[in-house]
């Protein structure tokens, strides 16, 4: 059986490295005769990107060319992204690999095309015959296969619930999804080769993305692999060509009718196990936690993420609208009589959607689409040679793929109704909810995709739900502006007189950062000019604050929101205030920043200007500089110190002696900024280097562990980091000056209290007046830890006390001591603080420590007489 393809078709398919399906013979009289086979879609033409976008120039990625239509849903990198839905649609059954999403946790493995034939993975762990293969072992010793698969991330249509309340994950509109032609080796093959154990259950896969927690891997039960009707196959060509960077190159696992996220890129490792995979990955990421979760309840509670019932395999019956498009205008004057609405539908685990349903009266009625199964064209093929593989569908009922829906609505409905509703429902009666099921990770939302419909003059205008990323517009999100409620069932709207009251989920953790009554819209142009110390106003979540009134007493100092004037401080802010920071806001609050404006500031941090050459000093307050992990040394079993290496060997840090520096790593599952302040502990005046001590939180049975600590001794050498600064209130100048917010004070004796990884800032100071033996202030160190070996940097302070006893007191306090420790025992407290920081003229206190060190220490310096002008907490 072949197919009847046009030149253009013919010179695509060589284009792209593809194997020609067979030439019909041809008859006597010269006509091209052939047993009328059924014609099934071939890839649509492509475009290959050759040149690396100038975003992409200055990240990991700067290998990787790529299509610039693709909207970015996590900013610069990593790449996360969508295409416009109706590009997307507009492409056909197939996806060109240009336009199909992608899901990256972190940089894209480089890899040479010369290298492809040698790469290298293996088949482990409980099986008879482990495997060492190459790609192009893997090509010339088993049978190939070509299939159509449609793959979807989990968190397609997220930006939905991220409206409704934010959720863990960041913002994808409705086209996660896309569908390729993909070759390879049927994954069932390799374990037949390998011979599992009776005990076996699991294939993990690992990728050879390096991240933040670890490579990238999960796990699919053994007996779905060894299923042929579950079709799992590793794919080393996508289309007919070679895959791309973004999509696995040269070889990645292909899980049909499961979340995106099970398909492993960039394959290294298949490991038979007889447990669910341990990867970080598979644990913390594409699960859907009980809706009465919260944010933080899942954050300080691990088991959340340690049952395996919440992890997500197969896909849930889902549709979109496609047409009409976002902000599409009918005119009623002079329009067709019907219109066609169309869009897509997929199933889960194989299941083939069986009707797609359309509503103009909010789900009273509804009237069945027609659905296009372009998939079954393939099995009504029959058996094809194709991009050297061999296509066979004509035995299997599993369904890979989305179906593409239609009607035709008469416009003189359109034109007396509210919205156009869609709901699917596949072969096992799986139907779409009504309603939204929210939760932490906001995977797997499903609910009726509803289209509004606003009558303006002699126009139709249609809204969809949201825009992905942080794009504007939605009747969503103008429905919540304007204060409905959209979780009443009615998506915003009343009913008659009827006023459903929400489900807890909408407001529940909610803080209200903006005030009654204020609708300022503020553009661009008027907030840089309040980019500087003189009336500061800074952006928060698209909202204007003004932050004068609070520069003296902001806890960071002046700096931190002068920093912050003129630009968006919505991860700093988010990432690092508290509940009570942020009800605060409501007193700062000035206005609204325009749309178009919004736009200019989503476009990422303020770039330094590369023609002013080499930066004599690192740090940058008003934009982030990204610094290379160069080493990591393990101190204990809990403290790391780690060593990032500078943009070049001569550059200082440029972090005056007392501030610090903010850190900000990604959640690699979220993409939500962690943002964490620390004070390094090598000398102020390095080149080329600086150190930092960290103490890492792990997890325990009773509480979650640090998450940027864990996420920092997960880190791998070589690793990026981005920093900014410096930030706080005090600087010591030398000798005795300082200054506090500006305001500079002469100091004849420092009281240093601290706790644990408390010490750095503190040691910071301290060593500056060691350092300098004219510098004749002196020092009280009053340094608090369990045990004897959790105190740190305590060679240091040692050595820089010794033959400087007239100036400096060194006092260690434990709470677990052993028998033969002779220092102090017993918490800080009242007694120690009564006994050893008496207070004297022109004295200060420096503290820093757990909050209940520092909330204990404030109250019992106050009753001792101490006022809150000498007490400074870092």
């Amino acid at each position: 059986m072949g197919i009847t393809l046009t030149d253009e078709e013919r010179i695509h398919l060589r284009r792209v490295g593809g194997d020609l399906p067979p030439t019909p013979p041809e008859t006597v009289d010269g006509d091209k005769s052939t047993p009328d086979p059924a014609d099934f879609p071939l890839p649509p033409p492509t475009s290959i990107p050759t040149d690396v976008l100038d975003i992409d120039k200055k990240t990991p990625d700067r290998h990787v060319p790529r299509d610039p239509r693709l909207i970015r849903l996590t900013g610069v990198h990593p790449f996360n992204v969508e295409a416009p839905l109706t590009d997307l649609f507009n492409e056909g059954f197939l996806t060109s690999p240009e336009l199909f999403y992608v899901r990256n946790h972190g940089a894209v493995p480089e890899v040479k095309d010369e290298e492809i034939p040698d790469w290298e993975f293996t088949v482990e762990g409980l099986v008879e015959n482990p495997l060492k293969l190459t790609l192009k072992e893997l090509i010339s010793d088993y049978e190939q296969t070509t299939c159509p698969i449609t793959l979807v991330c989990a968190g397609n249509r997220r930006k939905e619930q991220n409206v409704v309340r934010k959720t863990k994950g960041f913002s994808w509109g409705a086209a996660g999804v896309s569908t390729a032609l993909f070759t390879g080796v049927v994954m069932a093959d390799l374990m037949k080769k390998a011979k599992p154990l009776r005990r076996a259950r699991y294939v993990c896969m690992e990728g050879a993305d390096k991240l933040p927690n670890g490579y990238y891997g999960t796990s699919v039960k053994l007996n779905w692999v060894m299923d042929p009707n579950r079709g799992m196959m590793l794919a080393h060509k996508m289309n007919g060509e070679m895959l791309r960077p973004d999509h696995g190159k040269p070889l990645r696992a292909v899980i049909p009718g499961q979340i995106g996220g099970r398909s492993v890129k960039w394959l290294k490792r298949l490991i038979i196990t007889d447990k669910p995979s341990d990867n970080w990955y598979h644990i913390y990421d594409n699960r859907v936690l009980p809706t009465s979760v919260s944010p933080d309840e899942a954050a300080n509670n691990p088991e959340w993420w340690m049952d395996e019932r919440y992890a997500i395999y197969d896909l849930s019956t889902n549709s979109a609208i496609a047409y009409p498009a976002h902000e599409e205008q009918l005119c009623l004057v002079g329009a067709p009589a019907k219109y066609r609405v169309k869009g897509y539908a997929y199933g889960g685990g194989g299941r083939r959607v069986t009707r797609v349903e359309v509503s103009m009266d909010k789900g009273k009625t509804w009237r069945l689409s027609k659905i296009d199964y372009a998939e079954d064209r393939y099995r009504e093929a029959g058996l094809q040679e194709l991009f050297g593989g061999t296509l066979d569908m004509t035995w299997r009922e599993s369904s890979f793929c989305w179906c593409f829906w239609s009607i035709d609505v008469p416009v003189s409905e359109l034109k007396d109704a509210k919205d156009i509703l869609v709901r699917a429902m596949d072969e096992s009666m799986n139907l779409q909810p009504r309603d939204m099921y929210w939760s932490v990770l906001g995977m797997m939302n499903n609910p009726w995709y509803r289209i509004a419909i606003n009558k303006e003059n002699d126009f139709l205008r249609f809204e969809h739900p949201t825009q992905p990323a942080l794009m504007p517009g939605g009747w969503m999100e103008r429905v919540k502006k304007a204060g409905g409620n959209l979780m009443n069932g009615y998506w915003g709207e009343k009913l008659g007189s009827e006023d459903v009251e929400a489900p807890v989920t909408q407001q529940a953790g909610d803080v209200k950062m903006t005030k009654e009554g204020v609708n300022r819209p503020i553009s661009i142009d008027e907030l840089r000019k309040h980019d500087g110390e003189e009336a500061p106003w800074f952006v928060v979540n698209g909202e204007v604050y003004d932050g004068t009134a609070f520069m003296k007493d902001h806890p960071g100092g002046a700096q931190s929101i002068v920093s912050a004037a003129g630009m968006d401080a919505s991860d700093e802010f988010m990432a690092i205030h508290s509940e009570t920071a942020k009800g605060m806001m409501l007193g700062y609050h000035i206005g609204s920043l325009d749309e178009a404006s919004r736009k200019v500031l989503s476009e990422g941090d303020v770039q330094p200007d590369p023609s002013a050459g080499p930066r004599e000093c690192f740090l940058d307050s008003r934009s982030w500089r990204k610094a290379t992990l160069h080493a990591k040394k393990v101190v204990s079993w809990d403290t790391r110190v780690f060593t990032f290496k500078l943009e070049h060997d001569d550059q200082k840090l440029g972090l005056p002696t007392g501030q610090h520096l903010m850190i900000r790593l990604r959640d690699p599952v979220t993409r939500e900024a962690i943002i964490r302040s620390y004070t390094p502990i090598s000398q102020t005046d390095k080149k080329g280097y600086f150190d930092v001590l960290v103490k890492v939180y792990f997890d325990t049975k009773d509480r979650a562990g640090g998450k940027m600590t864990k996420a920092m001794d997960s880190l791998p050498v070589g690793h990026g980091v981005d920093f900014k600064g410096p930030i706080g209130k005090f600087e010591y100048l030398g000798r005795g000056e300082c200054a506090v917010n500006g305001r500079r004070r002469h100091v004849k004796q420092f009281f240093m209290i601290c706790g644990g990884s408390g010490i750095t800032p503190v040691f910071q100071v301290y060593r500056a007046i060691m350092q300098d033996k004219e510098d004749k202030t002196r020092c009280v160190l009053l340094d608090g830890n369990r045990l004897a070996e959790d105190i740190l940097c305590k060679e240091d302070l040692d050595t820089y006390a010794l033959g400087n006893e007239e100036k400096c007191k060194l006092l260690y306090t434990l709470t677990q001591a052993s028998d033969d420790w002779k220092g102090l025992r017993g918490r800080i407290a009242a007694p120690l603080l009564k006994e050893h920081v008496l207070r004297e003229e022109s004295s200060m206190v420096l503290i820093c420590g757990p909050e209940a060190l520092e909330k204990s220490v404030h109250i019992a310096l106050n009753e001792q007489g101490w006022p809150d002008d000498d007490l400074l907490f870092f």
